[in-house]
């Protein structure tokens, strides 16, 4: 099997590189390195140094590996960002989608697998956890633009036939994780606390996540390379977790004493999120593994060494 990441040499896409490679996968990663790091990268896997945002370097690089599976994970990841630069995450994660969607028509793949947002295209749910119908109401650039691209590839599935899943993650935590990114507040919190610094959290710490270790986030994307019904699946623990709770674990773990610091909450996020995934469960045969204390322990492990 031959198989396209893009964002393959980022935090969660370099672990599914590592997944596919050893199922005996031929790997190309599709990444432009603004984020992703070539260390990530297993050395079985080729690498082509190109932005998803350039049209004709995309179409010609899927035509010529002519992979049976994409993984979309190339992405602007930064909620806030999005709401401070809308054209940014537009072109990035909408037109810079439309020309990997496009690319793998003309490659004639065997599956689209798209990562999108479980986080954020609901915005502030009704009820929780959330499923897979409910209502869509961004509060994001981001999330707007991650339920974008799937309706454009329900449209070319209709239109034109081309296979896909949609994965709805969660928020994704583990080693590789960027502590300096705006992203990822186990990463930037254990880094902040290794360093004797007290991290900060945006508002009061009451709003909850739904946290998911990212062994079992790649696990979703093995699974749905086999023989499913194509659509959107929420991919996460159906656990919802506080910003403080997350806070005081790591500082038992790391036996670190000082309080947090407290600044305003940001825009474009929601308060409280939480996933159901009983459709993936069913479907993709997928459901969590590892616990957060056994992903912490995990997180930290890497850290140190």
């Amino acid at each position: 099997m031959r198989s396209l990441v893009t964002g393959g040499a980022g935090f969660i896409g370099s672990h599914l590189v590592d997944a596919l490679i050893a199922q005996s996968h031929e790997v190309l990663v599709v990444d432009n390195l603004i984020s992703g790091n070539k260390e990530n990268i297993h050395p079985k896997a080729h690498l082509k140094v190109v932005d998803i945002c350039d049209q004709e370097a995309v179409s010609a690089i899927a035509t010529d590996f002519s992979p049976h599976l994409i993984h979309h994970y190339a992405a602007q990841i930064d909620a806030r960002l999005s709401v401070e630069n809308p054209n940014y995450d537009a072109l990035v994660n909408i037109i810079g989608s439309i020309n990997v969607i496009r690319a793998a028509m003309r490659a004639k793949v065997e599956k689209f697998i798209f990562i999108s947002s479980g986080g954020a295209i609901y915005g502030e749910p009704n009820s929780l956890p959330v499923k897979e119908n409910h209502p869509v109401n961004p509060l994001s650039p981001y999330g707007l633009s991650k339920y974008t691209v799937e309706k454009y590839l329900e449209l070319m599935n209709r239109l034109n036939g081309l296979p896909y899943i949609c994965l709805r993650f969660a928020n994704i935590y583990g080693p590789r994780q960027d502590p300096l990114g705006e992203a990822g507040v186990f990463a930037i919190f254990a880094q902040a606390m290794l360093s004797g610094r007290p991290p900060t959290i945006f508002g009061d710490g009451t709003a909850t996540r739904d946290y998911l270790f990212v062994s079992d986030a790649v696990h979703s994307n093995l699974q749905a390379m086999n023989d499913v019904p194509v659509g959107s699946y929420n991919i996460g623990s159906g656990v919802e977790t506080s910003v403080n709770e997350v806070y005081k674990m790591l500082a038992e773990a790391l036996s670190f004493k000082q309080n947090p610091q407290y600044s305003p909450p940001k825009l474009g996020e929601v308060n409280h999120i939480s996933l159901n995934c009983e459709h993936a469960k069913t479907h993709l045969r997928w459901e969590p593994k590892v616990s957060l204390k056994e992903g912490i322990s995990l997180l930290l492990g890497s850290l140190s060494t």
